[in-house]
């Protein structure tokens, strides 16, 4: 896999919404290389009893930008069904710890590119335009499309940085054994 380091406008998208593209493409790449040839161990791994492991991680990466496709398209929020199948990955915590073991590297980047194909879809229907749509949310704080796009980059980078460090703890771990 060939990372860009360029931020420019991509095929088949308006400009800006091409520019973002470039930005989601470029943070999942680089989210997959720091993953790939994970085992189920490996993504199961908590360094103390109330870390997450890397597959909750990845799971939520995918709970964010489904709850952000939306909310950006639909101004809605999670349906009750909806809600049970993203909860656990979308909260974290005991219950993400409870439920999210177990699965193979294939099963969370299977998860990771079924979002990701559905906000490809969702983006190229979009204009420019639709990124500054304002809408406000229930207490009144105002916020566009743009800003909801972007904490879905921000929230893969951060954890992105919590999965490398719980990948140096793993393999320091595994040193010590």
């Amino acid at each position: 896999m060939i990372v860009e380091y360029r931020i420019i406008p991509t095929v088949s998208f308006s400009e800006k919404i091409g520019e973002l593209v470039t930005m989601l493409k470029h943070i999942r790449e680089v989210t997959l290389i720091d993953v790939a040839n994970l085992s189920q161990s490996d993504l199961d791994y908590r360094h103390d009893e109330s870390s997450n492991s890397i597959g909750s991680l990845l799971l939520h990466i995918a709970s964010i930008e489904f709850v952000h496709q939306i909310v950006s398209s639909e101004n809605r929020d999670l349906t009750a069904d909806e809600y049970i199948k993203w909860k656990s990955a979308l909260e974290l915590g005991a219950k993400a710890r409870e439920d999210i073991k177990g699965h193979t590297l294939a099963y969370y980047l299977n998860e990771l590119h079924q979002v990701r194909q559905v906000t490809l879809t969702l983006l190229k229907s979009k204009q420019d335009n639709w990124l500054a749509e304002e809408k406000k949310w229930g207490n009144g704080i105002p916020h566009n499309n743009y800003y909801l796009w972007f904490h879905v980059l921000e929230e893969e980078i951060s954890h992105r940085g919590q999965i490398r460090m719980i990948m140096r703890l793993l393999r320091n771990n595994d040193s010590n054994l």
